[in-house]
């Protein structure tokens, strides 16, 4: 079989699974967000916290739900690593430096994992499972529960109320994420993937000396990490790691987890809105572009320019021989369509187009189909901008789901749609004309400049991976990226419960015979085309003058 066909035969494989989990998840997600009923558990964790589930919130009460929540992360997270070498569990590893702790802390909380650190020599048992496990479980919840409360902006009438924050945090990782995760740990055990509380071992006598590595509980944080489209690695090689993922079969449940909530959401975005029609017009969206992407990543990877590419069969630099190109290109695709960041080969050795579509995936928004509810509202805040665009066409008040898009709601979305790339461009713009960040560069010209700006893409989109070959452990990155994580995760959800808490003010406009049908292809078009252009747009320029300057080249 040749390399080509084993890869499309993977593809096939997902997109089965995919399609089969689809339906019986996402209703079933639908149902737990809207349950009137609290299991035990959840009732033990209502009074620790001592909040109360069935009080409806406005947006403003429900955001600073999420920022207080979120803070108190932050800063247990932080304290947790400046406290690392008093700690057991510590594998003797020392404390953090505060400017990394920050980095590290911010980085897990908004749910991106961004490392600029070496996670087998630098974090503990205690770090990485009481710390950064347990925020990628949160931090998944987080932005589910902000996707849901947009939902049910859309559902509202005239209430104002968006749900319970409390309710929604708690119900989204008992519910879903916990019990995912568990199966998807017990799969990679049985595969071969590690989860020990072991310490450092030296193993083999190489030439000038031995390997070192030490245990943990890798499973299980393998699981959540890709579940709840995080990203961090309990190692440096991230999911290249034979701990992490042992092999073929792990790579393809791996790529299987990334993507399974953020697809599956869109059908219970269509059944909590009444409307599983509306759902599958999103999903359509998402499934096209994504698809779109697989597609030139694996042309742009098997092309073989070149003699040394031709020699080896296919661009094999950067990748893993356990999965070959088919498999690092699904993944590398769906990684940074999704806010997930894990990899399981290098993006800096992919062919200079590869790299580029990995960097779009990211400026797309990560919306097809996203992270874990980030996706979801991202692609339903580009919905409203593709009503409105229709709406100027045909001379009409754009309305979706029943809801007229006005001044405020056009001014919110816009206001969502300028904060990532702000971020983006101003931090590399900076980085690049300042003279101390550019000796973290290790390339010169088109691919160094690729590496500035693809850092800042990953850290303000909330993705998390790297494209390598760049310095990123200095002061002048762990603070700006830290920045750009935490704007790029909560001034959006800002914009997103301010629009949810105005629509959900609103008295629903019936369907008439003007109303543009949101529920047909021709919407998936337009809405496929508006993500596209938008982003086009947006970053051509920089997108010029890196991945395809050297593409081109």
């Amino acid at each position: 079989m040749g390399p080509v066909t084993a890869g499309v035969l993977q593809l096939l494989a997902l997109m089965g699974a995919l399609a089969l989990a689809h339906i019986p998840l996402g209703s079933y997600m639908a149902r737990v967000y809207s349950s009137q009923r609290h299991l035990r558990v959840e009732k033990w964790l209502y009074r620790a916290i001592g909040a109360d589930p069935d009080t409806e919130m406005t947006w403003p009460a429900y955001l600073r739900g999420v920022l207080a929540f979120s803070a108190a992360g932050v800063l247990f997270l932080y304290l947790l690593q400046r406290l690392q070498g008093v700690l057991p569990g510590s594998l003797h590893f020392a404390s953090v430096d505060p400017a990394q702790s920050f980095n590290t802390a911010v980085s897990f909380v908004t749910n991106t994992n961004w490392q600029s650190y070496y996670g087998e020599q630098t974090m503990g048992h205690v770090v990485q499972t009481a710390g950064l496990a347990v925020q990628n479980f949160v931090s998944a919840a987080v932005g589910m529960a902000v996707a849901v409360a947009l939902v049910r902006g859309f559902g509202g009438s005239r209430t104002g109320e968006l749900g319970n924050f409390w309710s929604d945090l708690v119900r989204g990782t008992v519910r879903i994420l916990l019990p995912l995760a568990a199966v998807a740990a017990v799969v990679l055990v049985a595969c071969g993937a590690l989860q020990n509380f072991s310490g450092v071992h030296e193993v083999g006598q190489f030439t000038g000396g031995s390997q070192q590595f030490n245990g943990g509980a890798v499973a299980s944080q393998e699981a959540i990490k890709e579940l709840g489209t995080n990203g961090g690695g309990y190692f440096n090689a991230n999911s290249a790691h034979p701990f992490e993922n042992p092999t073929p079969f792990t790579n393809l449940l791996e790529i299987f987890l990334i993507l399974v909530i953020p697809f599956s959401l869109t059908r219970t975005f269509g059944v909590m809105v009444g409307s599983v029609r509306q759902g599958y017009a999103v999903l359509a969206t998402m499934a096209t572009i994504w698809l779109g992407f697989v597609a030139l990543m694996m042309w742009t990877e098997f092309a073989h320019h070149g003699p040394a590419l031709q020699a080896a069969g296919a661009a094999m630099e950067g990748k893993e021989v356990r999965f070959g190109v088919g498999g690092s290109s699904v993944f590398a695709v769906s990684t940074t369509l999704t806010s997930t960041g894990a990899v399981d080969s290098f993006h800096s050795s992919f062919t200079g187009l590869g790299g580029g579509l990995t960097l779009l995936g990211m400026m797309l928004g990560e919306i097809a189909p996203g992270g874990v509810g980030s996706g979801l509202y991202g692609m339903l805040i580009m919905a409203v901008i593709a009503v409105f665009i229709a709406g100027l066409m045909v001379g009409r008040t754009p309305e979706y789901l029943g809801r007229k898009i006005g001044a405020r709601e056009m001014k919110l979305a816009a206001a969502y749609l300028l904060v990532t790339p702000a971020l983006v461009l101003v931090f590399t713009a900076a980085s690049m004309a300042l003279p101390t960040p550019g000796h973290s560069m290790l390339n010169p010209g088109a691919h160094g400049f690729s590496e500035v700006l693809y850092a800042y893409t990953s850290a303000s989109n909330n993705n998390g991976s790297a494209f390598a070959g760049l310095n990123a452990n200095t002061d002048w990155y762990n603070t700006t990226t830290g920045l750009a994580m935490l704007l790029g995760r909560f001034l959006p959800m800002v914009f997103v419960l301010a629009l949810a808490g105005s629509l959900a003010g609103q008295r629903p406009v019936p369907v008439s015979a003007g109303t543009l049908r949101t529920d047909e292809p021709l919407f998936t078009g337009l809405l496929v085309g508006a993500v596209l252009i938008i982003t086009g747009l947006t970053y051509f320029p920089a997108l010029a003058l890196g991945p395809l300057a050297e593409g081109l080249a």
